[in-house]
């Protein structure tokens, strides 16, 4: 986990756990809560004069009820990316409505796509729901306003974000087509950040250039809207295509591409005998147990210092560094399996080893970090 997600998180409000899932409340939706208060609080003052500022508080539970909407649409995602044997590991509602972050997903183009569309379909069951106890009860005055509204804005946000681009839970779609036909979801996540924005320009073209093209008056609050909305979709849309593109370069690092040479020797050896024996060699040294695993690496500069008349009775073990741990990986591992593996560890160094177990390689953090980031 970065630094960054920490401080993030940090900053989200604890509500609990939605079974074993912790759900948190980010500060941004206040930000949201306030605009709906102020949009609807004076419309709904108007249609009930009666109701005075208390208005104000019906447009609240608006937005409280919304939030709920969105829950639901989480743990949609989260109920179903269960069903897979995925791991949801929080819930944040935010500005934007929500997002779920998933832990340990070995996904396939198809079971992505049923864990995005679950969330969708949560909110046309709500809106279908709604619809049955309004035609059923009938409610009238501020309750029957408010369920009107919940109802409108649940089949609107399941149709919104079936549309086929990233961010939005329709972009799965995309991804899971192209994935499923390049064998690359990288590629697919591109394709889908890319529809994305096709989607942002056909929004602000049909709901802004168009009625300016027309000669048709644009309410600033609904520029405000839509403004808003295009610019989260457009950096949503950004955001997978840069994160896809760091996921395509993991996919192709190879330990054998990155490890520098390395040897490994007992931790029995003195200095004398490795002057005799690898005195040519520029590589770096591990000291290795009986087992054959590295415990330690010899240190140039400590060796280099020791006089020569004490070099045969200097053990390496005394001019080297121990690790609490040093990670082991094979020379033909590769791509996310092997990063994911290496993430477990706080290593700045790594022994690679060939077929036969024997230590031939040493793998630095900063040249995987480097070859995710594209640096050179």
């Amino acid at each position: 986990m970065s630094s960054e997600t920490v401080e993030r998180r940090s900053f989200n409000i604890p509500l609990g756990k939605v079974g074993s899932v912790p759900l948190y409340l980010a500060p941004s939706w206040f930000v949201i809560a306030a605009i709906i208060v102020f949009m609807f609080g004076p419309d709904i003052q108007r249609l009930f004069p009666t109701l005075g500022v208390g208005a104000y508080g019906i447009a609240f539970l608006y937005a409280v009820f919304l939030a709920v909407s969105v829950l639901i649409h989480e743990l949609a995602h989260a109920l179903t990316a269960g069903a897979f044997g995925w791991r949801a590991s929080e819930i944040v509602l935010t500005l934007w409505g929500g997002h779920t972050q998933f832990t340990s997903a070995h996904a396939t183009p198809w079971k992505s796509l049923a864990v995005a569309l679950a969330g969708p379909a949560a909110n046309l069951v709500l809106a279908g729901i709604g619809h049955l106890v309004s035609i059923t009860v009938q409610p009238s005055g501020p309750g029957g306003l408010l369920l009107s509204v919940l109802v409108w804005a649940n089949f609107l946000v399941a149709i919104f974000n079936l549309l086929p681009g990233l961010p939005l839970d329709g972009g799965r779609l995309v991804e899971s087509i192209v994935w499923s036909a390049t064998g690359s979801q990288s590629k697919g996540t591109v394709a889908a950040g890319w529809a994305g924005r096709v989607i942002v320009v056909g929004l602000v073209g049909y709901f802004l250039v168009w009625p300016l093209l027309m000669n048709e008056p644009v309410q600033l609050q609904f520029l405000l809207i839509v403004l808003l909305v295009c610019g989260f979709l457009w950096m949503g849309a950004g955001q997978a295509i840069k994160f896809a593109g760091i996921s395509g370069r993991v996919d192709g690092i190879r330990a054998a591409d990155l490890m520098e040479p390395a040897v490994g020797i007992s931790q029995d050896v003195s200095l004398a005998q490795l002057d005799a024996n690898y005195g040519a060699f520029a590589g770096t040294v591990f000291l290795v147990s009986p087992q054959n695993q590295p415990i330690a690496v010899v240190d140039p500069s400590a060796a280099g210092n020791v006089p020569t008349a004490l070099r045969t009775t200097t053990p390496l073990a005394s001019v080297s560094r121990f690790p609490s741990r040093i990670p082991v990986v094979p020379a033909a591992s590769s791509g996310r399996s092997m990063v994911d593996f290496l993430a477990k560890f706080d290593a700045q160094e790594i022994a690679v080893v060939d077929e036969a177990g024997k230590v031939c390689g040493l793998m630095r953090q900063e040249r995987i970090v480097d070859a995710v980031l594209g640096k050179k």
